[in-house]
């Protein structure tokens, strides 16, 4: 995720709050991988298979790793993907992880584990929409 521009990520974070005008621009503007993640995140299951299926099995395993799935942390851990455990690790609040993105100055993985925070803490159970 180091290679996205700053402005791309900010974008990304947004979608996490609902923004679905950001979301489809950057649908429309090369970025259907930050798109699809955020829907993923967001409880999309066709989101994760399409992550899956169009090489990007990284942000499949963030998704994963986000609610708390240990082989997706520990797939990301051994297939190099540092920032990304870390971006799971803060989306889940714990402290070691959101003090080395502060030490690195690295703040925009702030505000995009606190948007994946907030919106798992304010989401509510359906259960009209269960699947069968």
């Amino acid at each position: 995720m180091l290679d996205y521009p700053p402005k791309i990520l900010i974008a990304f974070a947004e979608t996490l709050s609902g923004n679905t005008e950001i979301l489809n621009w950057l649908l429309a503007n090369g970025y259907p991988e930050l798109a699809a993640l955020s829907s993923a995140i967001c409880g999309s299951e066709q989101a994760f298979v399409w992550l899956m299926r169009n090489g990007y099995p990284q942000y499949a395993a963030l998704d994963q790793a986000i609610d708390g799935k240990v082989e997706a942390y520990n797939w990301l851990v051994a297939n190099d993907f540092k920032i990304l455990a870390l971006l799971s690790d803060a989306c889940n609040r714990k402290p070691e992880a959101i003090n080395w993105f502060e030490k690195n100055d690295l703040k925009i993985f702030l505000v995009i584990a606190a948007k994946v925070h907030s919106y798992r803490e304010n989401k509510t159970f359906d259960y009209h929409k269960l699947h069968f």
